[in-house]
């Protein structure tokens, strides 16, 4: 096509969905007088796409057709080309596509005219055997072809498209009918995510499934989804976090655990959250934060290979280096490095609370240095870290569930993981002192109680599950859903969940 060429106007889609609703209405009255279905299920394809061009596309038609080789294949008509007493239809299965050859001689005139008036998007089932076109195009040259699925409603057209992203979202079936980017997208996730369960297991982690439905939301600061169980009347809550769980059961004596997880967080939507997301959370015995972080490296750089084939990916047109050690940075020593502060202001509360200030921010009056280092990190920091970087020794207040710094008690052993300026993980040495824990639950709920809707609650099972005493032990969380932005190069979270959470349509 020119560039100069106008692509035709769409016909009415209303327009085409009757004209399928007839014939298909047509098809229903031959099925009853024939006696045969109009959505049949016995047709089991022996064959696949991508196995045949595997198997035979380096063969020549001369050594091929000879061959008769037989096939059966079924799929979704994808494009057509009707002729006199030969038509061409080029159909998709999960593996990719293959064209089919349809003659009067081979099938018929009744199945070749009945051929002739289904539509793209029709899933059909055809035996035959295998030769190549004049252009070297792999094809089965069709012995029986009949149709399984009538479509009732058209594929984007070639011009057309799925343009509107929204509506890739909202149809996340017809865009993986018609994207084969977002089919790859969604292959490598699951392979991504079966690569991380075996490297865990492999590494003597179980895995294990923990509630959904809370009676006390825990695990992180977050403001959590709330419903009512009728046959307990009480409220419930969806999980915002599997962690006091997951450490119940190392109190238990698994030594490690892992969950993959759905959970909820009644938050804002953009690029980088969905209220609905899955992540991976696993708990070590007689392991510390430098453990985990060891640990996290090994998990991320396996995900990458396993689904890319490269440790080295691209994002965004730059290239991230999960090939290389990661960089280990203090919350207090990233302040010099990246947000213009000197060794001597990055230890005055008064340096940088008027940073803070300069950058249009309102920090609260009772924070301490830590406190305000942490909020210049977020403030200024964050957003420059595209290379792997685990930014460590976060302050008390900002880390409700890790154990504190035997060297500096007002920090933690804590560390987030960064990556493209975004964060993947998060982990620390668990605290298992339940009197320190119990402590740091009631700061929380003055925090609540003072309106900080995503402070937490206070949890009496979860201590008393710590005074029963748990052993050291070091705990991670990685979001899966960002991980799988990274891997694939997703600019958005809701391009890498297959049915991301939406305004209800009208």
């Amino acid at each position: 096509m020119s560039h100069d060429t106008q692509p035709p106007v769409p016909p009415d889609d209303n327009q085409l969905i009757a004209e399928r609703r007839e014939k298909l209405a047509g098809m229903r009255t031959q099925a009853k007088a024939a006696g045969t279905a109009v959505f049949p299920n016995d047709f089991k394809p022996e064959h696949r796409a991508a196995a045949l061009h595997e198997a035979y596309d380096s063969l020549a038609n001369e050594a091929l057709e000879p061959q008769a080789v037989k096939v059966s294949v079924a799929g979704r008509m994808m494009l057509k080309r009707v002729m006199g007493k030969a038509c061409f239809a080029t159909v998709q299965d999960a593996t990719g596509r293959i064209q089919f050859y349809i003659t009067q001689d081979a099938v018929g005139p009744e199945v070749l005219a009945a051929f002739k008036q289904w539509d793209l998007g029709d899933i059909l089932a055809c035996e035959g055997t295998l030769f190549k076109t004049k252009t070297g195009e792999l094809s089965v040259k069709a012995t029986s072809i009949r149709m399984l699925t009538k479509s009732l409603r058209p594929l984007p057209s070639d011009f057309y498209g799925m343009a509107d992203q929204e509506q890739k979202y909202r149809q996340r079936y017809v865009d993986l009918i018609t994207d084969e980017k977002a089919r790859n997208r969604f292959a490598a996730r699951s392979k991504a995510l079966s690569s991380i369960r075996q490297f865990m297991v492999a590494n003597q982690f179980m895995e294990v499934e923990t509630p959904m439905l809370h009676p006390i939301p825990g695990g992180a600061n977050a403001r959590p989804f709330v419903t009512h169980h009728n046959a307990l009347d009480q409220e419930m809550f969806l999980r915002i976090a599997p962690e006091l769980y997951l450490k119940r059961l190392i109190v238990g004596g698994f030594e490690r655990v892992f969950e993959i997880n759905r959970s909820f967080r009644n938050e804002g939507i953009s690029v980088r959250h969905n209220p609905e997301f899955t992540m991976m959370e696993f708990y070590a015995a007689f392991w510390n934060h430098h453990d985990l972080m060891d640990f996290t490296e090994g998990v991320l750089r396996h995900a990458a290979e396993q689904a890319t084939g490269s440790a080295r990916v691209t994002y965004a047109g730059k290239e991230v280096h999960l090939d290389l050690p990661f960089a280990r940075l203090s919350v207090r020593d990233s302040l010099v490095a990246h947000a213009g502060l000197t060794e001597a202001e990055a230890d005055s509360a008064e340096a940088v609370h008027a940073k803070l200030k300069s950058l249009g921010e309102e920090p609260p009056k009772h924070w301490g240095l830590s406190a305000l280092q942490f909020g210049l990190f977020e403030a200024a920091v964050e957003e420059k870290l595209w290379q792997p970087t685990f930014i460590i020794d976060y302050p008390v207040e900002v880390s409700p569930l890790a154990r504190a710094s035997d060297a500096n008690p007002a920090i933690t052993e804590r560390f987030e993981l960064f990556i493209t300026g975004r964060e993947y993980a998060n982990g620390f040495s668990e605290l298992n002192d339940a009197e320190d824990q119990a402590a740091r639950f009631q700061s929380q709920v003055a925090n609540k109680d003072a309106g900080d809707e995503e402070a937490m609650f206070y949890d009496a099972d979860f201590i008393r599950a710590l005074e029963y005493g748990m052993p050291p032990t070091g705990g991670c969380g990685i979001g899966i859903d960002r991980l799988m932005m990274l891997l694939t190069d997703s600019p958005s979270i809701r391009d890498v969940i297959l049915f991301p959470a939406l305004r209800r349509e009208g």
